[in-house]
């Protein structure tokens, strides 16, 4: 069996993948959704990431749709203690930013849409620098202290604002973050690496990289000549036209053939062995996705291989 990690300074254990929950609802329906949860949870795993305004951006779709999908599946499944829930909040257009009164009805909601009385792990999704640190933060503790959240964590954060942040913390005696989600992939390395890194180090903080996979381009899929069906496929496909993209690739192929594993696993496997990353997330539309997320449990690579794909990758 897999062994779990742990989540910075949380009592809290995760699988080495985490299943990204931005499809639920949107490029999954709801049995899709179902059956893929089931399929990871089968796997070992045990950390959904998820957040209120998932997935507004598309057409019809009002936010809160993953998070009612994620409630509905655990309801049906009995499986609540089983299963590690990250969600985040103030990035949903009827409760953006993170004033005091607008956190405590995100929570609120996400709670209700989860049909849970607590979340594992609750990420402030967008840094709002119109508030004070120590505004939000002590509001986080009383949640936190009600037990309505076990751990607090942040996402898309400068790393000026996340150590004024971990300051207050150590100061005010409240709750402090755990985790941070940054992006963070094979191409898209100075988007954390540098600064925002160093601090999540110093501070013991666990990286959950969103992107992973750099919205497919890192499953291999995208060649040169090919046409792929996603909705992503626009965004994947731009990594193409640089010269570190197509280097990624051909470092990426010869290492998954060394191990006879998919690509996919291979990135996911490279970061995870970066230092500060604990959990990777990555989505999967369909359970026949699942295969070579999960994998990444099972795949160590040497540290030759991990050289090859970060030389690729500068």
């Amino acid at each position: 069996m897999t062994s779990l990690r742990p989540l910075g300074a949380s009592d809290i254990e995760v699988f080495p993948l985490t299943l990204g929950g931005n499809v639920f609802g949107w490029t999954a329906d709801r049995d899709t959704s179902f059956a893929v949860l089931d399929g990871y949870t089968q796997a070992g795993g045990n950390f959904v990431d998820t957040a209120d305004a998932y997935s507004q951006w598309a057409p019809g779709n009002e936010g809160g749709v993953s998070e009612r999908i994620i409630g509905e599946w655990m309801k049906a499944r009995g499986n609540r203690s089983d299963v590690v829930v990250a969600t985040k909040g103030g990035a949903l257009s009827t409760r953006k930013g993170l004033r005091a009164d607008t956190v405590k009805a995100a929570v609120e909601d996400s709670l209700r849409r989860l049909q849970s009385d607590y979340i594992d792990l609750y990420y402030t999704h967008y840094d709002d620098e119109s508030v004070e640190v120590g505004e939000f933060l002590p509001v986080l503790d009383e949640l936190v202290g009600a037990g309505k959240i076990r751990a607090i964590a942040a996402s898309n954060i400068s790393p000026e604002r996340l150590q004024e942040a971990l300051d207050f913390s150590d100061r005010e005696g409240v709750a402090k973050y755990v985790a941070l989600q940054p992006q963070y992939n094979l191409v898209s390395r100075d988007t954390y690496e540098g600064r925002l890194q160093d601090i999540a180090g110093r501070g013991g903080l666990a990286a959950v990289p969103y992107y992973g996979l750099a919205a497919g381009f890192l499953t291999g899929k995208y060649r040169p000549g090919t046409t792929v069906d996603s909705a992503r496929a626009q965004g994947a496909g731009k990594h193409l036209e640089t010269e570190r993209g197509r280097k990624v690739l051909v470092a990426l192929d010869e290492v998954a053939e060394a191990h006879g594993a998919e690509i996919a696993t291979v990135a996911l496997a490279w970061l995870a062995a970066r230092p500060t990353v604990v959990a990777p997330i990555a989505s999967a539309r369909t359970p026949e996705q699942l295969k070579a997320l999960v994998a990444l449990a099972d795949l160590t690579l040497t540290q030759g291989e991990v050289d090859k794909l970060t030389a690729a990758s500068a």
